[in-house]
């Protein structure tokens, strides 16, 4: 596969985000269904944590079984890093430049709140970008459009992970949109371009553990803006189907070999 045909099919697997971004151009919604699609977002979200983590701990563990202990350091220590940065950094982000702008102790706004999911998952989707652009640029021509086809579809998903808080509002605008959709997605076209030409493991390891502390971050925001009494049940019940449709997805994906 020439570098032309991988950047320009690594590009339509990141623009796929956009396919479930336009839900939340939905305006006239009740409290209850609203709080059922933000959490669908939120399991969404929680799925997709997991997931990084168990895309982390391969590459940790095989050095380990290697008993390359100095490989095993490094890479511990990079993901213990990318985890609190991406962490600690979206706090420290959101007590400097959003939260002061508010009364204290108050939720964050939904579009500032997408915005961050964004990205977060920007930050994995460039690890997916990686993941291409290395198996294109070792010729595994096959395993390389399966990657793109599965993220593809995945991405799809995740689109509406970014726009679940902003479901019944009405403060956004298409280009909102297109501006988060490219937060999110244009990160697999970048890694899909560095990929091609330079394999690196702790890159990949770095990115992936920066987005699973931001996600850390975002998903006890959407916590708290949907984990109360009387939105509850409904709340729950959006956060089950949510992780159950994202693990779902994860295993058609598995099942034809991505």
């Amino acid at each position: 596969m020439s570098f032309v045909q991988t950047i320009l099919l690594g590009a339509i697997a990141g623009l796929t985000i956009y396919l479930g971004l336009p839900i939340g151009r939905i305006k006239s919604l009740g409290e209850k269904p609203k709080a059922f699609l933000s959490m669908f977002s939120a399991g969404i979200l929680v799925f997709l944590f997991f997931d990084i983590f168990h895309q982390i701990s391969d590459p940790v563990e095989a050095v380990l079984r290697q008993k390359d202990f100095g490989g095993f350091a490094i890479l511990l220590t990079i993901s213990i890093a990318g985890l609190g940065a991406g962490l600690l950094g979206l706090v420290a982000f959101e007590q400097r430049f959003i939260r002061s702008r508010f009364v204290a102790n108050r939720v964050l706004a939904p579009t500032h709140l997408a915005l961050m999911i964004a990205a977060g998952i920007g930050l994995h989707n460039f690890s997916e970008g990686l993941a291409i652009g290395q198996s294109a640029g070792r010729g595994e021509i096959a395993f390389a459009s399966l990657l793109i086809v599965g993220f593809g579809l995945h991405n799809a998903t995740e689109g509406f992970g970014i726009v679940g808080p902003l479901v019944g509002e009405k403060r956004f605008s298409w280009g909102f949109l297109g501006l988060a959709g490219l937060i999110g997605g244009g990160p697999t076209f970048l890694g899909t371009v560095l990929g091609y030409y330079f394999v690196s493991t702790s890159m990949s390891v770095l990115f992936l553990s920066l987005a699973a502390g931001a996600l850390f971050y975002i998903i006890g925001e959407m916590f708290h803006m949907n984990w109360r009494s009387a939105i509850k049940l409904y709340s729950g019940a959006g956060l089950l189907a949510g992780f159950m449709v994202a693990f779902l997805t994860d295993l058609v994906l598995v099942m034809a070999g991505v």
